[in-house]
């Protein structure tokens, strides 16, 4: 009989029938120990623990010994092995833990095999499902530091996003200019800007990157960059890209193509002359469109469309312009507005939009009060929104 790696243990002060099980076990290649009590087998445990063991002992005692394996969180089988009398006393050694019970003397080897064969069988399996288990809670633990650790990289990027951003309620121009943002996660796929890029003129514009994440944030980045430098060139003499929408645009579709992230955006940027009183803008598939409103009333969605930016390796947009001869005010939404606006299709989400606007709620506070935004613990998508007021309409 090949040799077996299963150890068993025998805990019988009958000697003769110790030694007969004994014999047998060996045979068929087990490592077998043998005890005549409890007492007696105690430094087993602390040494190797056996694989199975046959027990003559009370269903006390059997209780006890229960207890202890338990203690020691591994699997190991009692078969209680003892001469009895009536179904009662194999019942409660069974109770008592037993995981089956063979009579004294046992003359059928095969009925004993075949019990050594199916409780072997349990332990296995108990086994390995205590190595899955404890590969489980490793990987958990791994997985809860890398969640922990992702939480934490995560609030310093937004940390940095929001740095990123322009101060809010500032005075450019004949312009008060505020904004909203808000993330759906811990990092936002919008961004914005507003400045002054000469004496005259004033530039804002709103993005969408498409996406969520880390790598749509990223894009947030290289935009601000972007902008930075393109008032660094104007200030230079060496560019003045940033005079012109489409160019504008044209240098954010550069970078990211150069990128590689596979990444594109939608846009809106608008630059305010104040002495022409125009509005010229251009379209990056931005959407919804601004809404721009006179004192008169009667807001209205700006008109133009354009290719999305990121996409294309030599797109063209087309430059609009409309007049702002009387006191106006603009505003600029990304997409993520809409999510918010309980209505049955996108036409009646617009016609909301506008009778807020219509209705007074045109700055960033009423705009946010009236559609409950600070009340909405998880957002569907990232919200921006960017309020152009001219002085005068004040």
């Amino acid at each position: 009989m090949a040799s077996r790696t299963e150890r068993i243990l025998i805990i019988d002060p009958d000697e003769h029938a110790r030694s007969e099980l004994d014999r047998h076990l060996e045979a068929k290649g087990f490592y077998v120990r043998g005890y005549p009590d409890l007492a007696a087998a105690r430094g087993l445990f602390e040494d190797h623990i056996p694989d199975a063991i046959f027990v003559d002992m009370t269903p006390a005692a059997i209780s006890e010994l229960t207890d202890k394996l338990g203690s020691l969180k591994s699997y190991v089988p009692l078969i209680a092995y003892s001469r009895v009398e009536t179904a009662t006393e194999v019942v409660a050694a069974l109770r008592a833990g037993a995981s089956d019970f063979v009579m004294k003397p046992c003359n059928d080897k095969m009925q004993l095999d075949d019990v050594l064969g199916k409780l072997f069988d349990r332990v296995r399996i108990n086994r390995l499902n205590q190595l899955y288990r404890q590969e489980l809670e490793e990987a958990n633990r791994d997985l809860r530091a890398g969640i922990a650790e992702l939480r934490a990289d995560q609030r310093a990027g937004r940390k940095v996003q929001m740095k990123m951003l322009p101060d809010h309620d500032q005075h450019i121009g004949a312009f008060d200019i505020d904004h909203l943002i808000k993330p759906s996660l811990y990092l936002s796929g919008d961004f914005l800007d507003y400045f002054s890029i000469d004496s005259d003129k004033t530039l804002v514009y709103i993005a969408d990157v498409s996406g969520h994440g880390a790598s749509s944030a990223f894009v947030t980045v290289l935009l601000r960059n972007l902008t930075n430098r393109l008032q660094r060139n104007m200030r230079r003499g060496s560019s003045d890209d940033i005079l012109y929408p489409d160019r504008f645009l044209e240098r954010i579709n550069t970078e990211l193509l150069d990128t590689g992230l596979g990444k594109h955006v939608t846009v809106f940027v608008g630059i305010i002359s104040e002495s022409e009183h125009t509005l010229r803008y251009a379209v990056g598939a931005h959407f919804p469109m601004p809404i721009l409103s006179f004192d008169d009333g009667n807001p209205r969605f700006l008109e133009g469309s354009g290719l999305p930016v990121g996409l294309f390796e030599s797109p063209e947009w087309e430059v609009y312009e409309t007049p702002l001869d009387r006191p106006f005010r603009l505003i600029l939404f990304s997409d993520g507005i809409l999510e918010v606006i309980k209505a049955d299709n996108l036409a009646e989400k617009e016609s909301r939009l506008l009778e807020l606007v219509s209705g007074g709620s045109h700055t960033i506070a009423s705009l946010s009060e009236a559609l409950h935004l600070d009340e909405i613990s998880e957002l569907p998508d990232d919200i921006a929104v960017v309020s152009v007021t001219d002085i005068k309409s004040k």
